[in-house]
């Protein structure tokens, strides 16, 4: 009966895992989400790394965190936690600020030694007081509960020690009332090859799931409601991996092999990571020796008829401009991947901004148009990398396709998609006729301007591609003035032709509203879950996000016309707005912007287009 009683039912719940760099916040919080995923959650998380390398064990500056929201009506990770799990005295520091009034915290009370509160700069004995801390804490043994746990274990003191993790894993599945045999599964895919450290795992879960059963007495459990998924087969996956997949994806379609020519660089590795597992479905990744390097490897692949990817971020995407305007120029299907990070310079490798969004429009010497696609959410970015590839293909054009580390690192529920839910992708192979009666030319142009895409080696397609300008009719060099304003301005208007091949931008929220609120690329969760608590409170809004930048969605303008106010927010000083602003002058763009390395709060963009609503 006082189970019954200490049950709280919620729409959805915030948890954060809290702890130093190697105490394995990141799959623990990934182990409960892929959980919730499979029972029917929607879910998405914000996975918060320490930007230190290496910084010293129980400092704040080695910090790690792992935010994740489940339930019903889920568009972000929350902007405070209901229950903050911190591993130490650092991790409760630098976390309590994140936790909602009245919610829970569970601290491992063993790492609150005073050598503890000294490396993490507190001034007295008492750390629960000194933060003013009011809320339900649990104070759990995680350390010596499991060193218990596995006393027999056979493991050395290093290896048992991290497994806290597991315990404090299963302690949250209890609070949550989540079954421990997915959890189970999930840990025996990750230690497959290491059957003992498994084995050792499991016993600390289920230790963690029934030390939270002896204390139900003393803090509240929580059932999530569910909303009923679509039918299907789903799985948590984080954006990198939704990219990847994506490009994979695509290459099936356009019936060309996919080569990823790429250089390491937070946050866009795993990409490269994941791709390299996949030699079984005939993808070629090279982790080439710089950025140059592999930008030019994907070229010279898209020449030989790959479908040619290279994957970086802010800085490596400075390094490549020089390759793209090459591309451009001989007008090869190349898609670039920048998962944005704080700059500039090296900035914030782990942090996520939207700052490079005019490198993206116009990074490069020259009159060099590409098109500019940006994904919304993690799932989403399987579907605009796809879009990107099929885009890059159809057009033969090169797209830069700009993910940011929120939604790269960040996961979502993802229903893995049928095959015949995504289209052919039409490649532009030179028509047999062509070759057969020497008709062909390199700059042999279709409707939508683009030219063919010849595989090389095929006969009769023997061409010459570069960097030098080329006749617009023989594909031979040329430095005919008007022959170079005529290449220019067709290369530009192929780019401007793609809006009559992207879907139309679409309205929500109170579309019969006077203001627009506007967003691109990863901040539409906290944009939808805005408009939403907007117009709960009588604050009429209507909201479009932009996935496809250059070009703009082909009803932009009409979109416009029915609205009189319009506030733009993005994690940069306004670089969107002022684009906007550039092609709509007859509108005014009012700006929220956010340069932090951290995303939008839900309630900071409400305030804020509040107070530019009043005014």
């Amino acid at each position: 009966m006082l189970e019954n009683t200490n049950v709280k039912t919620l729409d959805k719940v915030v948890i954060r895992f809290a702890g130093d760099s190697g105490d394995g916040m990141q799959l623990a919080g990934n182990i409960f989400t892929n959980v919730s995923a499979g029972l029917g959650n929607q879910v998405s998380t914000f996975p918060d790394y320490p930007a230190e390398i290496r910084a010293p064990q129980g400092s704040l500056g080695g910090v790690s965190g792992f935010q994740v929201s489940v339930g019903k009506g889920v568009h972000t990770p929350g902007d405070a936690c209901d229950v903050l799990v911190a591993m130490n005295a650092a991790a409760l520091k630098q976390n309590y600020k994140f936790l909602r009034p009245g919610g829970v915290i569970i601290v491992d009370i063993d790492s609150f030694k005073e050598a503890d509160l000294k490396k993490a700069l507190y001034t007295t004995d008492r750390p629960f007081e000194e933060l003013g801390i009011k809320d339900q804490i649990v104070e759990v043994p995680v350390t010596a509960m499991t060193k218990a746990a596995l006393a027999d274990s056979g493991l050395d003191a290093k290896s048992v020690l991290k497994c806290r993790n597991i315990f404090a894993l299963g302690l949250v599945c209890w609070l949550f009332d989540r079954p421990l045999d997915a959890a189970l599964r999930h840990l025996k895919g990750k230690f497959a090859k290491k059957p003992a450290v498994y084995e050792a795992n499991a016993v600390v879960l289920q230790a963690g799931f029934d030390y939270g059963h002896n204390i139900h007495a003393s803090v509240s459990t929580y059932r999530i409601e569910t909303k009923e998924p679509r039918p299907g087969i789903y799985t948590d996956i984080n954006g990198n991996t939704a990219t990847a997949w994506g490009l994979i994806m695509a290459s099936e379609k356009c019936g060309r092999p996919l080569f990823l020519g790429s250089y390491p660089i937070t946050p866009a590795t795993d990409i490269l990571h994941e791709l390299a597992k996949r030699k079984d479905l005939g993808v070629k990744a090279c982790q080439m020796e710089d950025e140059i390097a592999g930008v030019c490897s994907a070229i010279g692949a898209s020449f030989a008829g790959n479908l040619a990817v290279t994957s970086t971020s802010g800085p490596g995407l400075a390094l490549k401009s020089e390759g793209i305007g090459l591309a451009v120029m001989a007008e090869l299907p190349l898609v670039v991947i920048d998962v944005q990070r704080g700059g500039p310079s090296t900035g914030l490798p782990t942090k996520t901004e939207q700052t490079d969004l005019m490198q993206a429009l116009y990074g490069r010497n020259g009159e060099s148009p590409v098109a500019v696609v940006a994904p919304a959410t993690p799932t989403d970015c399987f579907r605009m990398a796809f879009e990107a590839c099929r885009i890059a293909v159809e057009h033969m054009t090169p797209v830069i396709l700009l993910s940011d580390a929120f939604i790269g690192n960040g996961a979502s529920a993802w229903r893995i998609p049928d095959d015949d839910e995504y289209p052919e992708i039409k490649t532009p192979d030179v028509p047999a006729e062509l070759l057969k009666d020497g008709q062909w030319s390199p700059y042999l142009r279709r409707e939508n301007l683009g030219r063919y895409w010849p595989v090389s080696g095929t006969e009769g397609a023997t061409h010459r591609l570069g960097g030098l300008e080329k006749n617009a009719a023989t594909g031979a060099i040329s430095n005919d003035p008007a022959n170079h304003e005529k290449m220019v301005l067709l290369r530009r208007e192929k780019v401007a032709r793609i809006a009559k091949d992207i879907p139309h931008l679409e309205v929500g929220g109170d579309k019969d509203a006077d203001t627009l609120l506007i967003g691109w690329g990863g901040t539409y969760g906290h944009l939808c879950a805005a408009a939403e608590e907007l117009n709960k409170a009588g604050k009429r809004v209507a909201h479009a996000h932009f996935r496809y930048i250059n070009p703009l969605p082909e009803n932009t303008a009409e979109v416009f016309a029915k609205y009189k106010r319009f506030i733009v927010a993005e994690l940069n000083t306004g670089m969107f707005a002022d684009y906007l602003q550039a092609r709509f002058n007859n509108h005014n763009f009012l700006r929220i912007n956010k340069i932090q390395g951290q995303p939008f709060s839900v309630g900071e963009l409400v305030e804020r287009a509040e107070k530019l609503m009043e005014e």
